[in-house]
């Protein structure tokens, strides 16, 4: 498909700068034959004893340094993605500057040397301090990496580092939050529970890519950053037992939803996962496990917009996108969030038409 397909006009004042506060009092865009106007707070009234909520427990990591070279001038990098023995992939700004063997210089004496230079920005660095020393090092001076529409001065906000991790975020490997969980509430998680709602959790570490424009023209020549992720044993026997009793798999979030895409068999049955993805979903993909999926509202011509599209319609979307432009909702990640369903959604919701 054409990626200008995917593409669509928002005006600069509805992309949200902070979360709401609190976080379940954010608005939720439920999309069916129609399109019903509700808030976060009521997500339990539209589930069913059975179902099994599918969260994403990755934890963001401060990622984003600036420093400066050691020919001089600035520099400003996000890590992207582990390499082992202290080496990162990461973005770099500028990064047509950099040369390979040169050392960036950060706070409190944390450095890298460049390794190499890719396309796009990219390069791969070298730190002298790895596992835990490393962690500790971006814990104490890191950034946390915002994504570029969210206004922050250089050297970041303290509030975001609470801000833009989820309820749910335990596991530290993440450069970009997976926005869907920065709704939940301990008080909106116990009222799912007692609608009889399983939760169950999974692991995608999500990476920079979520960031980067597609900039092929068609849908087929771009490729996708791959990430690391993770389904345990639990996670699975949960997922396959809710399906089992005729319950639905509800996925909070792009990330939750392609990491069980990946993992699920021609059956519909999850295994457990450990390893990279790079699943590219797009209109025409067969979901073989996911029914319905809690997400924000994406940016155009973005991946997770050809996601949405593809489950649950390119032209219900549009509508759906143009309905919440019109009615105010707050766009992208610390924005409002819309529930999309399969057709066998309404069998449970009768309030919600499919």
């Amino acid at each position: 498909m054409r990626v200008s397909d995917f593409d669509f006009e928002l005006p600069p004042r509805l992309i949200a700068q902070r979360p709401a506060v609190p976080r379940d009092s954010a608005r939720l865009l439920a999309v069916g034959r129609e399109f019903i106007d509700l808030g976060v707070r009521d997500l339990p009234s539209l589930l069913a004893p059975g179902d099994v909520m599918v969260v994403n427990d990755t934890r963001v990591i401060p990622a984003r340094l600036a420093g400066k070279r050691s020919g001089g001038g600035h520099v400003e990098v996000t890590l992207i993605k582990p390499e082992g023995n202290g080496a990162w992939q990461a973005l770099a700004k500028p990064a047509g500057k950099l040369k390979s063997g040169e050392r960036l210089s950060f706070a409190a004496g944390l450095s890298a040397e460049v390794a190499a230079k890719a396309d796009g920005g990219q390069v791969t660095l070298r730190f002298p301090l790895a596992g835990d020393a490393l962690a500790a090092a971006l814990e104490a001076h890191g950034i946390m990496p915002l994504p570029p529409y969210i206004k922050r001065p250089p050297t970041g906000d303290a509030r975001d580092r609470d801000d833009y991790q989820t309820l749910f975020a335990a596991r530290p490997g993440a450069v970009a939050a997976p926005t869907a969980g920065l709704h939940f509430t301990p008080a909106l998680l116990a009222a799912i529970a007692d609608r009889g709602v399983t939760v169950a959790r999974l692991t995608l570490h999500v990476g920079a890519g979520t960031f980067l424009p597609v900039k092929a023209a068609d849908t087929r020549d771009h490729r996708m950053h791959a990430e690391w992720g993770e389904i345990g044993d639990q996670a699975a026997a949960a997922v396959n037992a809710a399906r089992a009793r005729g319950g639905r798999v509800v996925a909070v979030g792009s990330t939750a939803l392609r990491l069980l895409e990946t993992a699920a068999s021609a059956d519909g049955r999850l295994k457990p996962f450990r390893g990279d993805t790079d699943i590219f979903i797009t209109p025409g993909y067969r979901f073989r496990i996911v029914d319905a999926l809690l997400t924000n509202f994406h940016l155009p011509r973005s991946t997770l917009f050809m996601l949405v599209a593809a489950f649950a319609g390119l032209a219900r979307m549009t509508a759906a996108y143009d309905h919440a432009k019109r009615q105010g909702y707050r766009f992208y990640s610390y924005g409002d969030a819309c529930v999309r369903r399969c057709s066998c959604w309404s069998r449970h919701s009768p309030g919600w038409s499919g």
